[in-house]
């Protein structure tokens, strides 16, 4: 009896180590590169079916917040924090902000950082000027703040009311290291998370995070 007990815990282990070193190799092939899916002027009314559909889909993104809004409502900060979201800073009032004074700018980026710190999202590491517009002076308040700027590579135009197939068409050519604008409020672009979700996968892509070290995509930590 003990000859038969050691031959099935031998033949048990053997199945164990094959099966952990199949298993492995998988784990690593899931994710071939990193995209990063970026919301912009949130949090809103549409805040919470986001994190829905995100978390449902297994998807972690960058929210890049106004200051107004977070200050307005931070238990939706506190959401995205819960959802496993990264919060970041997107100015105060949404402003054209190559058209204001240094000191102007720096109330906008100072208030926010303030704002999303007190509803619980953190101190941000990275900011988005509104509409992607920029100058040296921006970039330069941005840094004093210890902040990355961030732009994007692919823009959804789900802010210029683009139909849910043209926002997965958007995301769908996504490469590795790349990030993508969406906003936090249309509908057509909680709809598409979906298919994102499943376009991704398809091409071995995961969300990542955004490195502030080189402002791309990278695999979370």
């Amino acid at each position: 009896m003990p000859a038969v007990l050691v031959t099935v815990a031998a033949a048990a282990l053997t199945v164990t180590t094959v099966t952990a070193s199949t298993a492995a190799p998988a784990r690593a092939a899931a994710c071939t590169g990193y995209v990063g899916l970026t919301f912009d002027d949130g949090p809103s009314g549409n805040t919470t079916k986001l994190l829905d559909a995100l978390g449902r889909n297994g998807l972690r993104a960058t929210m890049f917040n106004t200051g107004q809004s977070a200050a307005a409502n931070p238990s939706l900060v506190r959401a995205q924090v819960a959802a496993g979201m990264w919060v970041a800073n997107h100015s105060y009032t949404h402003p054209h902000l190559t058209r204001l004074s240094q000191a102007q700018i720096d109330s906008e980026i100072a208030r926010t950082q303030q704002a999303i710190a007190n509803a619980g999202g953190g101190t941000p590491k990275l900011f988005r000027p509104p509409y992607g517009e920029t100058n040296a002076t921006v970039k330069s308040v941005a840094a004093r703040y210890g902040l990355t700027e961030i732009i994007w590579h692919v823009d959804s135009q789900d802010w210029n009311g683009a139909s849910t197939d043209a926002i997965v068409q958007s995301a769908a050519r996504l490469t590795n290291g790349q990030i993508i604008l969406m906003h936090d409020g249309p509908a057509n672009t909680v709809a598409a998370i979906p298919r994102i979700a499943r376009t991704l996968t398809s091409r071995g892509l995961c969300a990542g995070t955004i490195s502030p070290q080189t402002g791309r995509a990278v695999a979370p930590t």
